[in-house]
């Protein structure tokens, strides 16, 4: 019988799970929303619990007060989000008539550049020259919208299963623990229960603090926008905030569209320079005050760790990639730690006796 290492074990144990991560990706998405959202939920329904409330109870309370704060969130933002969204629609398009009946001719003219077809007469003019192949494309825009329409039936699908899921992980979430804990090898249950508690104590302090810190930069800039005067202070606002949770991120795309906004709705340079103030309060509280108060330094997730850990997740997984970018940092963060730690106490850092031999050699 052939003998395999325990590395090796663990090489292997390693390899198939990301294997079935790639293949089941497509399908994991709800599940680890859900998985999310029992992870923030668990801390609540202990506390209900210490308190003498059966744990399926303690799991109805909070799961009935999260779904009334985000129905009432709902119901406040959603209408005026889509008031918004309308304006934006607007500003867009008197965006690209400026740009077809202004800013192109001054930049043909600028550069001395001959007078070509309007857009809407090439597209006509093209057409008419490959009429031939207009079945093709409305067949491809058929397959496309009905792409569209499975794709917003399994969207669907997924959001309802969302909460379903979410709360029988919550209410099972210590016995899955407690059972995982139970498979662990017996020689490595200890260490590796320690380790967990570490990757928890990052993992929950970071997520804790960044979402209360995305929040605050949103309501900064919806104010601020608000101040300022610009129609679409909300929805850019809530853009910049969400952003956020990639460094510098949120400032960037915050201030170019809150600026290219605010150059199509007024006629002065002054409000350009007012969002820029806007969002430079808003990166000066992130630094200075928000992110040292609810981050903190201790949870050690440097900016460039966090931006390419969502970029690398999101190239290799998609959006799934994307939800899991953050824990495997901080996983692989403690894990750093403590093979540092390891190397600093192994002979290989220092070896006493091949010092010594030097120092006979001398």
């Amino acid at each position: 019988m052939i003998s395999i290492s325990k590395p090796v074990w663990g090489l292997l144990a390693v390899a198939t799970f990301i294997v079935t991560l790639h293949l089941l990706s497509p399908i994991l998405m709800p599940f680890l929303i859900a998985a999310v959202f029992a992870y923030m939920g668990d801390p609540l329904a202990d506390r209900l619990e210490a308190r003498g409330m059966a744990r399926t109870m303690a799991v109805v309370t909070v799961f009935v007060v999260l779904t009334l704060l985000t129905v009432l969130l709902m119901l406040v933002t959603v209408p005026l989000l889509i008031e918004q969204i309308q304006l934006l629609i607007e500003r867009i398009y008197d965006g690209v008539a400026w740009l077809q009946q202004t800013g192109l001719p001054r930049l043909r003219h600028y550069l001395d550049l001959p007078e070509q077809k309007k857009p809407m007469e090439a597209a006509r003019d093209a057409l008419s020259e490959h009429w031939d192949s207009a079945g093709g494309i409305l067949l491809y825009i058929w397959g496309k919208v009905s792409g569209s329409s499975m794709a917003l039936l399994t969207w669907v699908a997924n959001v309802t299963l969302v909460p379903v899921v979410t709360f029988y992980l919550l209410r099972d979430w210590d016995v899955l623990m407690a059972a995982i804990r139970n498979l662990l090898p017996r020689s490595v249950e200890a260490r590796t229960v320690e380790i967990a508690k570490q990757c928890d104590e990052i993992l929950g302090a970071f997520a804790r603090g960044q979402l209360l810190v995305m929040l605050a930069l949103a309501v900064v800039y919806t104010v601020g926008l608000w101040i300022v005067g610009l129609e679409l202070a909300l929805v850019l606002g809530l853009l910049a905030g969400l952003a956020s949770i990639v460094p510098y991120l949120g400032v960037i795309i915050g201030i170019s569209a809150a600026g290219l906004a605010a150059f199509f709705q007024f006629d002065s340079l002054w409000p350009m320079v007012g969002v820029a103030a806007v969002f430079g309060v808003g990166q000066a509280l992130e630094s200075m005050v928000l992110t040292p108060m609810l981050v903190g330094e201790k949870i050690g997730l440097h900016p460039v760790v966090v931006i390419f850990a969502i970029l690398a997740g999101g190239q290799l997984f998609g959006f799934v990639g994307i939800l899991l970018a953050l824990p495997v940092a901080a996983v692989i963060k403690v894990m750093i730690n403590h093979l540092h730690d390891y190397y600093k106490h192994s002979e290989l850092y220092d070896d006493k006796s091949d010092a010594a031999e030097l120092g006979a050699d001398k």
